[in-house]
């Protein structure tokens, strides 16, 4: 608490540390766009790239898999690669909130934005 300004001083406290979560949420937000994740299937025959936000920014395709009689093999590959990257884009995710949560002293598995 400020001296002299009795709860207006905790009042000043709690708006400082919503304002600096606030920017860091901003900054995570900002961050999640630039962090990639990939997601494979068929041991690496299919890989899916996505941002940390789940959207798909690359496909990379073995050209071995295209075989005309194989068109629905390569299918569930494609989606099966794609869904992984956007389970690990969740995941980092939601180990950036935890990151930012507990660097503010609240606890890891707090839900954010309120």
């Amino acid at each position: 608490m400020i001296k002299g300004l009795g709860s207006f001083g905790d009042m000043a406290k709690m708006m400082k540390v919503a304002k600096d979560m606030q920017d860091r949420m901003q900054q995570m937000q900002a961050d999640l766009d630039t962090i990639t994740v990939t997601g494979e299937s068929g041991a690496g025959l299919v890989k899916a790239t996505c941002t940390a936000k789940g959207e798909l920014t690359a496909l990379e395709i073995d050209p071995s898999i295209f075989v005309p009689s194989e068109k629905e093999v390569v299918e569930d590959l494609i989606l099966a690669a794609i869904k992984d990257a956007q389970r690990k884009a969740q995941d980092r995710m939601q180990s950036e909130m935890a990151r930012i949560t507990e660097s503010m002293g609240l606890p890891a598995d707090m839900k954010l934005p309120f």
